[in-house]
């Protein structure tokens, strides 16, 4: 019989810290965000649709290092005759292993480490297995953080793992069932979002799945167009032959690059990743999961930079992936009172005769999912489970309680959302009586909730019950930036400061004046802000931050220097120092600083900046009068 099984596991990993202090007002640059789109009239995709600027109300996790030990991690555990699959659910229920039994073969990359890199939507993210994206462009907002993990059961009798959250961007439950039947050779995987709102909403999911680089290893989906981008653009090219290149083979391409593959809707959903002899993982999917994308870090030094600060000795690898939009240049719009489901399935294929070119291997492949009926056969198996998915399960581990704040309706009342921290219960109360909290100035504020449909609310109470709360003017005054009313942000974060002084409202004020280019401003308040707030990590780094970005340097230099030493040697606050010294024309003091212990290390560097080579390079070519390639070291320019 199938099993599923918690175990926990001693897995080296980094310490994801704390979640910062303040709200992502500014948000981290996202590529899919800059782009010009050269496409023809029939392509349909909806380019920027659903773009976010940053992740409000969620927060940053950017107080993590390099630094690894072993940790004691829990595990979910689905087996069956053929195939053994690992999850981490309290790491977004990653899949972080499947075991095809047979062979003795794990079908995914898994990293060695749980190593955290600035790549997500609240900057942690680490890399292997696959990983569950959804709601707003980007790596998902809980793939650092532990999911709703609960247990049910087939109408066979079959144990099924659910994992789920409320996405609090789009406001959406979505819930991930998994489960192997006795004779099961592929794992299943059910998918549901649900949209109770009254509301079209820009929806985005995208399953990322990373595989490993085989030598002679190819990708192969039923495809002859992808859309790509380079240099800001996004066209569509034939494949799989590129520049002269074969993309399929990820072993060729040069830089870091996505290859969206345009899938005919008479062809079986799927993608593959095998190895020299045919063997490897496929990838298949109902209909609605329409699309297929091969992501590479490239074969340069700044790729193989990359592959290495990401892991410790597990190697390189490479992403295919599957997502509802064509691409991921934009969200799909989702009509209200809607449920999206779909099937996935995960498992072992094995071409007796692995063709050589692309077009060959895509036939057989294709062929022998037709003749199979494997399209019909997951339609049928979607519909057949659906009153599975909306039974109740056992609850394991909880996830967030932001679900629990919700009114939800009859369409995810079988997920149960717990209301497990007194911050939440505290603002259920505000909702219920308009009275809210008062923290210390000294505290970060607590939660983040206030957005256009509750802050009308709020509002009305600071002429009454709230009118002498400095943290109720505060939240009102990030409510109205979340809102793009920086006039009214501005108004009541000096009301909050007013009834009293505190560093929260100096860093809205400074993120307030910066988006306006009023930088005199930003950073009078900043520098307020960190006069009284010095000792958080994240809150270090966003005042650094919004100093750097409005040119402050004297400011910066003059900050820094007061520091103790610990916080001296944190990668970013060091960066924007030397960097600072280096506007200031002390060259020769900034690069001694870059280069000393070995070079300078930012934790948190963030994927695709390439602002330390840039650093080096200038500095280098200063003092030295001549340019040099950039040290391997410093070399992150994987594009």
């Amino acid at each position: 019989m199938p099993e599923l099984r918690f175990e926990d596991r001693m897995i080296k990993g980094a310490d994801l810290g704390e979640e910062a202090s303040v709200p992502d007002l500014l948000g981290e640059h996202i590529l899919q965000n800059d782009l010009e789109f050269h496409l023809d009239e029939w392509d349909e995709i909806y380019e920027g649709y659903g773009r976010r600027k940053n992740a409000y109300p969620y927060r940053q996790y950017n107080s993590y290092t390099r630094e690894l030990k072993e940790k004691e991690i829990r595990t979910a555990v689905l087996e069956n005759q053929y195939l053994k699959a690992v999850f981490l659910p309290e790491y977004g229920g990653r899949l972080w292993e499947l075991w095809d039994k047979e062979t003795g073969n794990n079908l995914l990359y898994t990293n060695d480490v749980i190593r955290f890199s600035n790549l997500a939507v609240r900057n942690a993210w680490f890399s292997g297995g696959v990983e569950w994206n959804v709601g707003i462009i980007g790596h998902n907002a809980y793939t650092a953080g532990p999911l709703y993990t609960a247990v049910t059961e087939t109408e066979t009798g079959s144990p099924v793992l659910r994992m789920y959250e409320y996405e609090r961007v789009r406001k959406v439950p979505y819930q991930m069932d998994f489960w192997l039947e006795e004779e099961d050779k592929f794992l299943n995987c059910r998918i549901r979002i649900v949209n109770e709102s009254k509301e079209v909403i820009p929806m985005y999911w995208w399953s990322n799945i990373a595989v490993p680089e085989y030598e002679g290893g190819r990708i192969t989906v039923p495809s002859e167009k992808a859309f790509t981008y380079a240099d800001g653009r996004v066209f569509k090219v034939d494949i799989p032959i590129v520049n002269g290149i074969d993309v399929t083979d990820y072993k060729k391409i040069p830089k870091s690059v996505d290859y969206f593959f345009e899938i005919d809707d008479r062809k079986p959903k799927y993608i593959a990743n095998l190895n020299k002899d045919g063997y490897g993982l496929l990838h298949t999917s109902t209909q609605r999961l329409k699309s297929r994308k091969l992501f590479s870090w490239g074969n340069g030094r700044g790729s193989d930079h990359w592959q290495e600060f990401l892991t410790d000795k597990a190697g390189r690898y490479a992403e295919i992936q599957a997502g509802l939009g064509k691409t991921q240049y934009g969200c799909i719009p989702m009509a209200p009172h809607t449920a999206w489901e779909w099937m996935e399935q995960y498992g072992p294929i094995k071409l007796e005769e692995n063709p050589k070119h692309h077009q060959e291997r895509e036939k057989k492949l294709t062929g022998i999912l037709e003749a199979s009926g494997h399209s019909a056969y997951m339609e049928r198996k979607l519909r057949e489970t659906a009153a599975m998915a909306k039974t109740k399960a056992r609850l394991v581990m909880p996830g967030s309680g932001y679900g629990a704040m919700e009114k939800r309706g009859k369409w995810s009342e079988h997920l149960e959302f717990v209301m497990t921290s007194d911050s939440l219960k505290q603002w259920n109360c505000f909702f219920e009586t308009g009275v809210l909290h008062r923290l210390s100035v000294s505290d970060a504020p607590d939660e983040f909730l206030i957005d256009g449909g509750n802050l009308k609310f709020l509002i009305d109470t600071l002429e009454s019950v709230n009118k002498e709360n400095w943290y109720a003017y505060y939240q009102a005054g990030i409510g109205c930036f979340s809102e793009e009313n920086y006039k009214e942000a501005e108004k009541f974060l000096l009301r909050s400061w007013d009834v009293e002084a505190n560093p929260w409202a100096c860093h809205g004020l400074a993120c307030v004046y910066l988006l306006t280019e009023q930088h005199q401003k930003a950073v009078k308040w900043m520098l307020e802000g960190l006069k009284m707030e010095d000792k958080k990590v994240s809150y270090l780094k966003e005042g650094l931050k919004i100093l750097f970005l409005c040119k402050a340097y004297k400011e910066i230099a003059g900050f820094y220097e007061k520091q103790g030493e610990e916080t001296q040697k944190i990668g970013k606050l060091k960066f924007y120092y030397i960097n600072a010294l280096h506007q200031l024309g002390e060259d020769r003091r900034a690069y001694e600083m870059l280069e000393e212990d070995g070079g300078l290390v930012i934790d948190d560097i963030r994927e695709g900046e390439d602002s330390i080579s840039q650093l080096w390079s200038e500095l280098y070519e200063t003092i030295h009068g001549v340019k040099a390639e950039v040290p391997y070291r410093y070399d992150f320019k994987a594009i």
